[in-house]
């Protein structure tokens, strides 16, 4: 049996439940929320912007999480590695051209999830959780010794981005790197949609599902598995050298242990495996967060993780997967 007719029956064992109407209309929604963000948060787009190139880590963090059900504390690893690459493409050779950086930035992001994911799938459960806070703590100690390329602990700095396609310059307001996140956001998140519609994406889903079963129909879970890590490198890797432009800095915090645990938080939070739920989560903590340690502080993080707690004992599927279960319920007990 080929691994397109494995990919098939699986397809036919987990249908979608959502459409491409569906799927329209949440890309419709993201630029209608993305251009209401513009008008009302004018002196906020530096924050707006932060939220994108998080959103990109997470929406990676997912496709590996959520569809395949691999456990990881280091999906930051991936993340820096797209930054400090647009970054040093920029600073020591010269390559500013800010569509170019992110090229450079989705490869190393790639290449970093092709090495870590080798590296993560080697173990299982709680290995694998072991594997990957070694991995996030190797780069990060690798970035820091590279001080020559990197900066080291003072970070990199010195970015400074062309003009996209020589027209639109980036200014000290943001709008330029807004508008370019929100774009990148759309184009990516479109693609991974068919991406997890189209028969390797229902392979995936069957390998979190049974993967004893995926391998006993022919298919090969580690190579399923190492295809979608480096996709994610890549979504990951994206983020990171988005951040790297809109910055112009990359610092050691981009590859820290606490990045990857806040991502992985944010993903939990709105629900796994939708890629709604990682809109929905990042957007809830960062809001949250710069709201409550404004206001508070001194004792914001026990604010937040009160949040936390009342999410995961009210709502196990995250926010996102608990509105649609209980739309879904309601629906059905109408009819």
């Amino acid at each position: 049996m080929s691994v397109t007719e494995v990919s098939n029956d699986i397809t036919d064992a987990f249908p979608l439940r959502r459409g491409w109407q569906r799927d329209l209309i949440g890309v419709g929604i993201i630029i209608i929320a993305a251009v209401a963000g513009y008008f009302l948060f004018p002196n906020n787009l530096a924050l707006l912007t932060r939220i994108i190139a998080i959103l990109l880590l997470v929406l990676s963090l997912d496709l590996v999480t959520g569809y395949c059900g691999v456990a990881t504390l280091g999906h930051a690893a991936l993340f820096g590695a797209g930054a400090y690459a647009a970054g040093i493409a920029a600073v020591t050779f010269g390559m500013t051209e800010p569509l170019s950086m992110v090229a450079i930035g989705a490869l190393a992001g790639a290449v970093a999830g092709l090495v870590s994911g080798v590296v993560i799938l080697r173990g299982h459960g709680l290995a694998q959780l072991v594997l990957s806070i070694a991995v996030i703590h190797l780069f990060h100690e690798a970035a820091n010794k590279a001080s020559a390329y990197t900066g080291g602990s003072d970070g990199l700095s010195g970015i400074a981005p062309d003009p996209i396609l020589g027209l639109f310059a980036f200014d000290l307001w943001g709008r330029t790197a807004y508008v370019f996140g929100i774009l990148l956001l759309v184009i990516i998140f479109a693609m991974l949609r068919i991406l997890v519609r189209s028969p390797f994406g229902m392979l995936c889903r069957g390998i979190r599902q049974d993967p004893v079963r995926v391998s006993a129909m022919g298919a090969s879970v580690k190579a399923s598995l190492i295809k979608m890590y480096v996709i994610s490198g890549a979504v990951a890797g994206v983020g990171g050298a988005f951040n790297a432009v809109s910055t112009q800095v990359v610092g050691l915090d981009s590859l820290s242990f606490t990045n990857s645990a806040e991502a992985l938080v944010m993903l939990v939070l709105g629900g796994t495996g939708s890629l709604y739920g990682a809109f929905v989560g990042t957007i809830v903590f960062v809001w949250f967060e710069d709201i409550v340690s404004a206001a508070n502080p001194f004792h914001w993080l026990t604010i937040v993780g009160a949040l936390l707690i009342a999410v995961v004992l009210f709502a196990p599927k995250g926010l996102y997967g608990t509105a649609v279960t209980l739309v879904e319920h309601y629906g059905r007990g109408r009819k």
